[in-house]
């Protein structure tokens, strides 16, 4: 790396890489922001706590499903351009929300909410992928994950914070404020008032996406990285999942004291993004992955066995560091999968992820049923850990596809 040229980034894409990490700042926040307020909703609407949960299942299957509109959508128009108008449709889903009268409709605001978010991070990811050359991306997009890793932290501190100050509606206003100041800031860029977008390579033929992903799909090194990827997330969200209630029934805390714990995860992502420029070309991708893998693993290996939950706030710092060294180089090679068509690439990204991270959950929460759970988080940590070891191998980082936009 230190033999490659180097890259200036002009001023305009200097903006807008700072302006997107509001952005995944705004995404992760809203995304998380009802996880601790479903006691309230249930209250306020006079529901069961599992029909007030449809705020956060249905927000996620319209997530997931969108990625199959804006990946291709993205490819065709222009990615950032698509993402802009996106974040500043959240703010509409969000305002919808604070005036929500029933049940019903605040879970279709949630859902426009989804089918707008759904654009930011995955186009975000892609459009940095485009702009900045490989030499120096994986350092800039662990600056855009810093908004998006504190958003999942500022999710479920703030939720829970202005649920019981201000009251529920005023979280999702307050969001909805963002999105919209946000939103403008992004169609300011000059970047978003080119015709033939630069920063977004070729534009795609089609808008198709089953068509786009098969041209990802007809290469072999695009389908193991998503092949980990997928297993990435069962590991590692399957661990999360069950984490909060782990601590509860291991050390007897309260579920309101065990989620904050859990939250140290996204702490740890932080910490890795702020060292993210000095560690990349210390440890290289493959020493990043491995060493991640590793700290995960030793982590959850800990926070499974530890004798008291004071080990576990150190462990869970941990995991989230180890978890976001593997989870950013992944994103990186993800970028280079197929750069014709990066935009379904990073959905394709997306929505395994996502996949993997149900599988994970379903999984994790079966065999609590057979075993303790402490031997399932070390079997997750564990199988994470062995996956980091081997990744470089399956992958190859050495034959990463160079092709310039």
């Amino acid at each position: 790396m230190s033999n490659a040229p180097s890259y200036v980034i002009d001023p305009a894409t200097k903006r807008a890489i700072l302006h997107l990490s509001f952005a995944t700042f705004a995404s992760m926040t809203i995304q998380r922001l009802c996880d601790p307020m479903l006691p309230e909703l249930s209250q306020s609407f006079e529901v069961s706590r599992s029909q007030a949960a449809q705020v956060i299942s249905y927000f996620a299957v319209a997530y997931g499903l969108m990625q199959i509109f804006f990946g291709p959508l993205g490819d065709k128009y222009g990615k950032y351009k698509v993402l802009a108008w996106a974040t500043v449709g959240c703010s509409l889903g969000c305002f919808g929300s604070a005036l929500a009268w029933d049940l019903n409709f605040l879970v279709f605001c949630r859902v426009l909410t989804a089918t707008c978010t759904a654009a930011i991070i995955p186009l975000g990811l892609a459009w940095v992928g485009d702009s900045v050359d490989y030499t120096i991306r994986q350092a800039t997009l662990a600056r855009v994950g810093l908004g998006s890793t504190m958003g999942i932290v500022a999710g479920q501190l703030f939720g829970g914070l202005i649920t019981d100050t201000l009251g529920w509606r005023w979280a999702f206003a307050l969001v909805g404020i963002l999105f919209s100041v946000v939103g403008v800031v992004l169609l300011r860029n000059p970047i978003a008032k080119l015709q033939h977008p630069l920063h977004d390579g070729p534009q795609a033929k089609s808008l198709s996406f089953f068509k786009n992903a098969g041209l990802v799909f007809g290469q072999s090194r695009p389908r193991r990285i998503l092949a980990c990827i997928g297993l990435e997330g069962t590991f590692a969200f399957g661990a999360i999942a069950i984490s909060a209630s782990h601590l509860h029934d291991h050390h007897g805390l309260a579920v309101s004291w065990a989620g904050a714990i859990v939250s140290l995860f996204g702490i740890g992502g932080v910490s890795y993004m702020a060292l993210a420029s000095r560690l990349i070309p210390l440890l290289g991708e493959t020493g990043l992955v491995r060493m991640g893998a590793l700290f995960f693993g030793v982590s959850y290996l800990l926070i499974g066995f530890s004798p008291h939950w004071l080990f576990d706030v150190i462990a869970f710092i941990g995991a989230g560091f180890g978890f976001f060294m593997f989870h950013n180089t992944m994103q990186v090679h993800a970028t280079q999968m197929a750069p014709e068509v990066r935009g379904t690439c990073m959905a394709l990204f997306a929505a395994i992820l996502f996949a993997g991270q149900s599988v994970g959950v379903i999984l994790c929460a079966a065999l609590t049923s057979i075993i303790s759970s402490s031997w399932v988080l070390l079997l997750m940590g564990v199988s994470l850990g062995v996956l980091g070891w081997v990744l470089p191998i399956l992958i190859d980082p050495s034959k990463i596809n160079m092709k310039r936009p």
